[in-house]
C-alpha cells in the first residue's frame, strides 16, 4: 500500500500558511495597518472555509451520522482530522482481513502497439486512503488559487510599496509559493488521472521535477508582472483583473449554452437543482482562478457526465499561452512607461527581459514535460511538437489572404499591364502613320 506523503504535505502547507498568516496579520495590526490585516485575514480564512466545505462535501459527512467530525470541520480542523484518520488506516491496513475486496481492471501504457489488461484487488482500507488522497488534492488545489495566489499578490504588492521585505512577510510568501506550485501539480496529476482512469498511470519523478519547475517559473513571474503593473496603474488593475476572471468563467458556461445540452443531474442524488448550480458556480469560479495565474490543466466541460473535457486540446493549449504572452508583454510595457520613483534604483530594461525569459522558461518546460516526460504520451493521438506545427500552419492560414483574393489582384494587375501595353502600342502605331504631323510637332 502506498504511503500518503501526498496527504502530509498537502496538511504541512495548509498549517503553515495558515498559522503565518495570523502572524503577519498581528503584525500589521501592532503597526497599524488595518487594511493589510483584514486583507490578510480574508485571503487565509476564506480558501479555509472553502476546504472544509469540499473535505466534508467529497466524504459526504452531512448525511452520515459524524457530529463531532462535522464540529471539528466547522473549527477549521477538518484537513487535522483527516489526517489523522488517514494514517490510523494507513498503520492499520493487514492486520485484520478484509470481509470483501473489490476488483479493477486497469491497462497498461502500450508496448509495441499492445495493451495488456490487469486485475486488481482493492480492499477497504486502500479504498478509503484512495478517498483521502482525491479530497486532500482538491483541497490543495482550492488552497493554492483561492487563497495563496492573491495572498502572495497581496504581500508582494505590500513590499513593494513600503519598499521594504521583512523576515516573516518573505517566509510567508514562500510559503504561499509552495502552496501554489503544489496545488498546481496536484491539478495537473489529477487531470492526468480523469483523463485517463482505464490506464495504470505511474508518474515518474522527471515528470514531477518538470512539472515544479514549468510551474514555478509561470506562477512567479505571472505574479510579478500583475503586482508591477498594479503598482503604478492602480485603477486599471480591477479591469484587467474582472476581465481575466470573468472571461474564463463564463467560458465554460457559454460552450454548454451552446451545445444546447440537458442540465447536469448526476453530480450527487442527494442535491437538489439549485445545489447542483452552485457546485456548478463553484468549479467554474476555481477554473476560473485557476486560469488567472496559470494554465489549467483541468479544462471543464459542463455537458459532459465527468465534468471534465477529456480530449487533448493543443490549439487551446497553445492559444492560450500567446494570448498570456502577450499580455504579460502589455502590462510591462505600461508598467515601464508608468513608473514611479520608487523603481527609480531598478534597472527597468532588464527586469523586463527577466521577466519575460522566465516566462518563456516556463513554456520551454511545459514543452519538455508534454514531449519527454508526460506518463501517458504513447496514448496521444499527435505529439505537441506535431500539435504545434499544426497549430502555427492553421495560424499563418488565417492570416494570409484569401487565394480568390490575391488571383483577383493578379487578374487586375495583369489586365492594367496589357491595357498599358495597348495604348503605348496604339500611341506608336499613330505617330508611325502621320508622320508630317510629328514633324511639325517637334518643330
Amino acid at each position: 500500500m502506498k504511503f500518503p506523503g501526498s496527504v502530509l504535505v498537502s496538511l504541512i502547507l495548509f498549517v503553515a500558511e495558515t498559522a503565518a498568516a495570523l502572524c503577519l496579520s498581528g503584525a500589521y495590526r501592532a503597526a497599524g495597518d488595518r487594511m493589510w490585516q483584514w486583507l490578510t485575514l480574508l485571503f487565509a480564512l476564506l480558501p479555509c472555509a472553502l476546504v472544509q466545505l469540499s473535505l466534508v462535501f467529497i466524504h459526504r459527512d452531512v448525511s452520515r451520522d459524524r457530529p463531532l467530525v462535522l464540529l471539528l470541520h466547522i473549527l477549521q480542523l477538518g484537513p487535522l482530522v483527516r489526517c489523522v484518520e488517514v494514517f490510523y488506516i494507513y498503520f492499520h491496513a493487514g492486520r485484520v482481513e478484509e470481509p470483501y475486496v473489490s476488483i479493477t481492471k486497469k491497462r497498461q501504457m502500450p508496448k509495441d502497439g499492445y495493451s495488456e489488461e490487469i486485475e486488481k484487488e482493492v480492499g477497504q482500507a486502500e479504498g478509503k486512503l484512495c478517498t483521502h488522497r482525491s479530497a486532500f488534492s482538491r483541497a490543495s488545489v482550492i488552497q493554492a488559487f483561492l487563497g495563496s495566489a492573491p495572498q502572495l499578490t497581496l504581500q508582494l504588492y505590500i513590499c513593494v510599496l513600503q519598499q521594504e521585505i521583512t523576515a516573516a512577510r518573505s517566509i510567508f510568501m514562500v510559503l504561499s509559493l509552495l502552496s501554489i506550485v503544489y496545488g498546481a501539480l496536484r491539478c495537473n496529476i489529477l487531470a492526468i488521472k480523469i483523463k485517463y482512469d482505464d490506464y495504470d498511470v505511474s508518474v515518474k519523478p522527471a515528470a514531477y521535477l518538470c512539472i515544479f519547475m514549468w510551474r514555478s517559473f509561470e506562477i512567479a513571474t505571472r505574479v510579478t508582472v500583475l503586482v508591477l503593473f498594479s503598482s503604478v496603474l492602480q485603477i486599471w488593475t480591477l479591469p484587467v483583473v474582472l476581465v481575466n476572471f470573468f472571461g474564463f468563467f463564463f467560458y465554460p458556461w457559454i460552450l454548454f449554452w451552446q451545445s444546447k445540452s440537458p442540465f447536469p443531474e448526476n453530480i450527487e442524488k442527494a442535491l437538489s437543482r439549485v445545489g447542483t448550480t452552485i457546485v456548478l458556480c463553484l468549479l467554474t469560479f476555481l477554473y476560473a482562478g485557476i486560469n488567472m495565474f496559470c494554465w489549467s490543466a483541468v479544462q471543464v466541460k459542463l455537458n459532459d457526465p465527468d465534468l471534465i473535457n477529456k480530449s487533448q486540446n493543443w490549439y487551446r493549449l497553445t492559444v492560450y499561452y500567446m494570448l498570456r504572452f502577450i499580455e504579460n508583454a502589455f502590462l510591462l510595457l505600461m508598467w515601464y512607461v508608468y513608473k514611479t520613483d520608487i523603481y527609480l534604483y531598478v534597472c527597468a530594461p532588464l527586469l523586463v527581459l527577466q521577466l519575460l525569459i522566465g516566462y518563456c522558461m516556463a513554456v520551454l518546460f511545459m514543452l519538455v514535460f508534454y514531449q519527454f516526460c508526460h506518463p501517458c504520451k504513447k496514448l496521444f493521438s499527435s505529439s505537441i511538437s506535431e500539435g504545434l506545427l499544426s497549430c502555427f500552419k492553421f495560424l499563418c492560414f488565417i492570416c494570409k489572404p484569401p487565394k480568390s483574393t490575391v488571383l483577383m489582384d493578379k487578374a487586375e494587375m495583369k489586365s492594367e499591364n496589357t491595357d498599358e501595353a495597348w495604348s503605348s502600342s496604339k500611341t506608336i502605331d499613330s505617330h508611325k502613320g502621320n508622320p508630317h504631323q510629328s514633324v511639325s510637332s517637334n518643330a
